[in-house]
């Protein structure tokens, strides 16, 4: 936030009211905040700034009735009942790059983590350090090569960078200075024109900023769903999702305290297990705090300080869940995770690496060739989601979507497009993979011969030593 913006927070705050004020006899929750703004203009008369107390009453003033719903949102919030108005958020400082004269007054449009971290320091140093402040990096990425060069700049700012982020550009001629192509954006790593990166609103939507909200598993769906990485409905499909919708009245998720497994224990959301406090943990705003494996990229590995992360995760699990339920959990997540890497993965990426060496490809640029897409279905959505799957406990997502796809499109899809080059390299790669690798010899067994391994157990101890997490 701009020294000009700080100032203005402090010097338009009217004295704080404890808002637990009854109701008027006979009235509403609604009408005790009006008659508590009523007493706070009288307590204020004389005193802060006039000129920051008349900005701030003639925004609440023209937007009650040019924009009820904001207004309204605003009107109930916390932000509201401790007297934080519109002129404390979007107060601007002549030469910001985003500010602009608003019926006497400069403010911006924007409201950034900078902003935001006026009031709410610990938790926007946590977000500037977590995945989520990295995510409009995407726009250097592969991912958004496809979406620009493959699709178009309009599916670009529609899809990708609504979710990821823009990096929001001045238009001089804009009202409020903002372009059209990168506002409106809540992207959850927005590149904001101060600097900092990020947007709170992308979880605490405007304009009321509700905890309850961001506690709910809705607030994390907008961007975790999908081919590639279905997060929420692999959630709803879970017992933990199954629990959750069934005791939603239970879960005391407006609380302002919300510990897992004391101020409630019918089940966890999204925020539970990634961000809120624990009995031995307290809240955090960096989601990858209890994170062990990346379970994005074509090959899975460990992160740096995993057992930490993990001791973290399973700190929460144990919240509510027996310490051999957690064990027992992990160690089937780590399965997984290590098949789809030995068995699918590196030698995907081995035989795709050989074909792009070889100088096999038709089209010189990325995804101008059909191979380049099974590949990247294979890893990037089938993949995921079968890892995914696995860590959050939605079994159909684990096979079904997951695993099933991967199998058969590796051995049905991208091997037969590998092999169309006709290149002796390629296809010697293939040939010692199926006579050689015990990952794939199942193809050339007869299948009672495979079934007799199976009902004996030998085929379910050939698979023991992937339950052990790499190093």
């Amino acid at each position: 936030m701009s020294n000009k913006r700080r100032s203005i927070l402090a010097i338009s705050r009217l004295p704080l009211l404890v808002f637990s004020l009854a109701a008027p006899a006979g009235g509403t929750v609604r009408s005790a905040r009006a008659l508590c703004f009523v007493l706070l203009a009288c307590l204020s008369a004389g005193a802060g700034s006039a000129s920051g107390q008349s900005a701030a009453g003639k925004c609440m003033t023209c937007h009650k009735e040019k924009s009820p719903g904001l207004y309204n949102q605003w009107f109930m919030s916390k932000h509201a009942m401790h007297n934080v108005t519109c002129i404390d958020c979007h107060g601007a400082e002549r030469g910001d790059a985003d500010a602009f004269l608003h019926e006497g007054a400069l403010i911006a449009t924007l409201v950034t983590p900078k902003d935001c971290g006026a009031c709410h320091a610990k938790e926007t140093k946590e977000v500037d350090e977590s995945y989520h402040a990295t995510a409009g990096l995407i726009l250097e990425s592969q991912d958004a090569y496809m979406a620009h060069a493959v699709g178009g700049y309009p599916a670009a700012i529609a899809g990708c960078e609504s979710c990821h982020g823009a990096k929001i550009k001045i238009d001089p001629d804009s009202p409020n200075k903002l372009a059209r192509e990168s506002w409106p954006n809540s992207g959850i790593g927005r590149l904001n024109p101060d600097g900092s990166k990020g947007s709170c609103s992308a979880c605490h939507t405007r304009h009321s900023f509700s905890k309850a909200q961001a506690r709910r598993p809705e607030a994390c769906g907008k961007c975790h769903l999908g081919p590639d990485h279905p997060q929420k409905e692999i959630y709803e499909e879970s017992k933990h999702g199954n629990a959750f919708f069934t005791h939603i009245d239970d879960m005391n998720l407006d609380a302002d305290r919300w510990v897992v497994g004391i101020d409630y224990f019918e089940a966890p959301t999204c925020a539970t297990c990634h961000m809120s406090a624990s009995p031995t943990q307290p809240l955090t705003h960096d989601v990858g705090k209890r994170i062990s494996w990346t379970l994005r990229p074509p090959i899975s590995t460990m992160k740096e300080n995993w057992r930490d992360k993990r001791k973290s995760m399973q700190a929460v699990c144990t919240a509510c869940h027996g310490s051999a339920f957690v064990d027992g959990h992990y160690y089937q997540m780590d399965g997984v995770v290590q098949l789809y890497n030995k068995k699918f993965a590196e030698p995907a990426g081995k035989i795709m690496k050989t074909i792009q060496e070889r100088g096999l490809l038709e089209n010189p640029s990325s995804f101008g060739n059909k191979v380049e897409w099974t590949y990247w279905e294979l890893w990037h959505h089938e993949g995921r989601r079968a890892r995914h799957g696995a860590s959050m406990m939605g079994p159909d997502y684990t096979w079904w979507h997951g695993i099933y796809d991967v199998a058969q499109h590796f051995y049905f899809k991208l091997l037969p497009e590998a092999r169309a080059f006709g290149d002796p390299e390629v296809d010697a790669r293939i040939d010692d993979l199926l006579a050689n690798d015990p990952f794939h010899q199942w193809m050339r067994r007869p299948t009672e011969e495979i079934k007799a391994d199976i009902r004996s157990g030998k085929m379910q101890r050939f698979y023991e030593d992937l339950f052990q997490p790499a190093e």
